[in-house]
């Protein structure tokens, strides 16, 4: 019995959110911005990205911060807010393409 021919996968190895890598928000309050990755969380499905959901902290003196004061630090953007930019890009591109086309 011939062997039917197995379907590509969405989504490669290479299309993973991975550190160093620059992604863009599809949604809630940063939609449309970007930034790098500095680090992925799997087990929580959560990334830091540099730029995007910074929050205000009030820190107390100590040795390492002597100053003490309010610290912005990023906090963690769940996996399914985010997109790598190079498969935006490709959408809008296509996007573009087809709006295009209808017009005319």
């Amino acid at each position: 019995m011939p062997q039917k021919p197995q379907k590509q996968a969405r989504w490669s190895k290479l299309e993973t959110i991975r550190r160093d890598s620059v992604v863009v928000a599809i949604s809630g309050a940063f939609q449309g911005k970007s930034g790098k990755v500095l680090s992925v969380d799997r087990d929580k499905g959560t990334a830091l990205v540099e730029g995007l959901n910074r929050r205000k902290r009030a820190t107390r003196r100590s040795q390492a911060n002597p100053q003490g004061g309010i610290v912005e630090k990023e906090c963690p953007i769940p996996l399914s807010k985010l997109m790598l930019q190079t498969v935006h890009d490709a959408r809008q591109a296509r996007r573009q393409a087809v709006a295009g086309k209808q017009k005319g």
